[in-house]
């Protein structure tokens, strides 16, 4: 039986991310992404998936965070348990040669938590002499990783992250983010994790970052 070929990303893969910071209103290029919302400095994008969910584009900063410290903050897996809310169960174990990540997110009762597994990779880009730092990741399924009882399983699920300087002490943010939570997930839990979750987030990260050059 021949071995299945390694799961992985694609240079083009990152070096589509690297252009999106070069794009920053999908909405103006005439495409089917629409602006969201525009919010503490970040603006959303949304494009309707195939699947009758949405697609997400975000384009931010981070101020006074330098893109090497942004990159090593959201790699850090341990340190998101500490300034992640959501976070209920993270951690990273290698698998026949891979390493793949688990990931439970608490969801507010009465929902059921949902969980993801995932591989991701981080790689410094050269583009025309600007450095890039890209994260891709997608989920995976994995034997070792089954379903649990209580806990959705997350089965698609994407997301794509660049960041570089942004000329200052602070750094640009471009992310992608695409899944589909399954079961029945009330709209108002959705338009809030779009509109307040994501800035939120980027938020959390950015005082993550701050406490992060002072933890280390």
């Amino acid at each position: 039986m021949e071995e299945a070929p390694p799961r992985g990303f694609s240079e083009e893969q990152f070096r589509a991310a690297c252009r999106e910071l070069d794009q920053p209103a999908p909405a103006a290029a005439g495409g089917a992404w629409q602006l969201l919302v525009e919010s503490m400095g970040v603006r959303i994008y949304r494009l309707l998936h195939e699947s009758g969910l949405y697609e997400y584009k975000v384009f931010g900063g981070l101020a006074d965070c330098p893109p090497e410290l942004c990159a090593d903050v959201y790699m850090d897996l341990d340190f998101r348990k500490q300034w992640d809310q959501y976070v209920k169960e993270l951690y990273e174990k290698t698998y026949d040669g891979e390493k793949i990540i688990y990931w439970e997110v608490k969801y507010p009762f009465p929902l059921s938590n949902r969980d993801y597994v995932y591989i991701r990779e981080c790689r410094v880009m050269d583009v025309d002499g600007r450095k890039i730092w890209v994260v891709l990741a997608q989920s995976v399924s994995v034997p070792q990783c089954p379903e649990k009882p209580g806990i959705i399983r997350v089965k698609s699920y994407k997301q794509s992250l660049a960041i570089e300087s942004d000329g200052k002490t602070g750094s640009k943010v471009y992310m992608y983010y695409f899944d589909n939570p399954g079961g029945m997930i009330p709209s108002w839990l959705v338009n809030w994790a779009a509109k307040s979750g994501v800035p939120t987030f980027l938020k959390d990260m950015q005082k993550a970052c701050h406490n992060y050059s002072k933890s280390t």
